[in-house]
């Protein structure tokens, strides 16, 4: 679920004039074409990790629970009501009169189906935490069912109203995780008209979307989602109006986008954060990162609001610890490491690598203004850094093949407002998982799990005073994305990084 942001350029070398409105002829055509920076190598939302599978998940498929995206509050989607019988049981009463995209009719056997299957462990889903709670799912009778837990798990209706979409059993079972992520089928307000891996995804309103569905009836009829590699093609894209919509707009270039006639340019803050991940647990081999000093000298000589400052918008923040603030059980009195160098000379000289050393530094396609500035910090302490740049999938599998001493990457939570989204993920005991700090991975476990709010409160707290006085994750910042798009577009952001295309339409 990471962010990537193409090469940084000028918008004058795209030759394209700024006072020139862009020829938008999209919305005669009622067409919403937009580009996204990652390619969906699975359209199978449990096999795609990245923030364009999330996207296309809201899209294609519904969820049992629906969150308002500014209130943050729960909405009967496919169930209508819910209920825990136990700390280990959750009743929820179904939606009748649903149809998937295929004509079947939604019932109890596709949640069961689709829940059971993806928390049998055999079936590897990439994200285990999203689901790993889960012990299965039981049909009642055809509008009712019961999840069992395999134990309490308090955050149970932010997963269910985010990252598990419920999927038709009978097509599912046929063509398995490789048919549905080339042919995706559920009962959302888009059905996938075409998918060419890489290339495109179009999208068409369905037509027959269930009554009263709390994301609404889609408005606008197609939406084409292309992946142009760099973001000076997609910004010559929108200037000559074969794009109407882009994200992660580089701070550098928002000035320029603003004076171009027929276009508007939004930010906010997002849940996503950025992050430096140690291998404090030398899993990559023997290193100087496993020295306490040295991470923290690391992280005392990374001068984070000016890294914050220079490429992002007004509204990222500096983070505090290894979660988003808003999030259930984010601690943000944990030790602090404000920019330091005399400091992280001296932790450096202590550990006894006075002139430092080398390692690599793994990224996946960020600009590389970030990661020489990184390098470039870590050099004034002596270490060198070679920098090697990835696809996110070829990051993700150099990172859970744990060959990866640093990487610098980043994490949405699937957008889930609770802190086991993230330290779930990294300090459990998963493929990313660079502490080996079983200790650690006790309390995040027992936080996750324990009914108690107060409790896994106080459980966070210890977990995440650890994480940040051994330096295992050093939290960069919360990230603000820039929007680019058509004047005639009514569009809205959302602090949970999740366009809802759906809720948009034509002025």
């Amino acid at each position: 679920m990471f962010r990537t942001i193409g090469a940084i350029a000028s918008i004058a070398a795209l030759g394209v004039g700024l006072c020139a409105a862009p020829a938008f002829a999209n919305k005669a055509n009622d067409t919403l074409n937009v580009a996204w920076d990652q390619q969906i190598d699975n359209a199978d939302a449990y096999f795609n990790t990245n923030r364009e599978g999330i996207v296309l998940a809201r899209m294609v498929w519904d969820q049992l629970i629906e969150r308002d995206p500014e209130t943050f509050q729960y909405k009967p989607e496919l169930a209508t009501a819910w209920r825990w019988i136990d700390d280990l049981t959750l009743e929820l009463d179904l939606r009748k009169g649903v149809k998937f995209q295929d004509g079947q009719p939604f019932d109890a056997d596709d949640v069961v189906y689709t829940l059971n299957f993806v928390s049998n462990p055999a079936n590897k889903v990439l994200n285990t935490t999203n689901v790993g709670w889960i012990k299965n799912a039981e049909k009642i009778d055809q509008y009712k069912v019961r999840i069992h837990l395999k134990a309490p798990f308090p955050a149970a209706l932010e997963y269910l109203a985010g990252p598990i979409p419920i999927y038709p059993h009978v097509y599912y079972a046929k063509v398995g995780p490789d048919g549905m992520g080339r042919h995706p089928i559920g009962s959302g307000p888009y059905k996938v008209e075409s998918l060419e891996p890489g290339k495109s995804i179009t999208l068409v309103k369905n037509t027959d979307y269930w009554n009263d569905s709390p994301k609404g009836k889609p408005k606008i009829g197609k939406i084409v989602v292309t992946f142009p590699p760099e973001k000076t093609t997609q910004m010559a894209e929108l200037l000559s109006g074969g794009l109407d919509w882009m994200w992660y707009v580089p701070t550098d270039q928002v000035k320029n986008l603003e004076k171009v006639k027929g276009l508007s340019v939004t930010s906010g803050e997002t849940m996503r954060v950025g992050y430096i991940l140690f291998d404090a647990a030398g899993r990559s081999g023997k290193s100087p990162l496993q020295d306490v000093k040295v991470r923290q000298a690391i992280a005392y000589a990374i001068n984070r609001p000016e890294f914050t400052k220079t490429f992002f918008a007004p509204t990222a923040n500096v983070l505090k610890g290894p979660c988003f603030p808003t999030q259930f059980g984010c601690y943000q009195g944990a030790t602090q490491y404000d920019y330091n160098l005399a400091k992280a000379k001296e932790l450096m000289k202590e550990a006894g690598y006075p002139n430092g050393f080398s390692t690599t530094l793994y990224a996946f396609r960020q600009p590389p203004s970030w990661e020489d500035a990184l390098a470039g910090y870590m050099r004034q302490i002596g270490i060198q850094a070679s920098i090697q740049l990835l696809q996110y999938p070829a990051f993700r599998n150099k990172n859970h093949a744990g060959v990866t001493p640093i990487s610098f990457g980043d994490w949405g939570s699937y957008s889930i407002n609770d802190a086991s989204a993230i330290l779930g993920n990294f300090f459990t005991g998963s493929a990313d998982d660079f502490a080996g700090d079983k200790e650690l991975e006790g309390w995040v476990k027992d936080a996750d799990t324990n009914a108690d709010p107060k409790k896994r409160e106080e459980l966070y707290k210890k977990a995440i005073d650890r994480i940040m006085d051994r330096m295992y994750w050093l939290p960069m910042n919360s990230y603000a994305v820039y929007y680019a798009y058509t004047s005639e577009l009514n569009f809205t952001p959302y602090k949970d990084e999740i366009p809802r295309y759906y809720l948009y339409s034509w002025k």
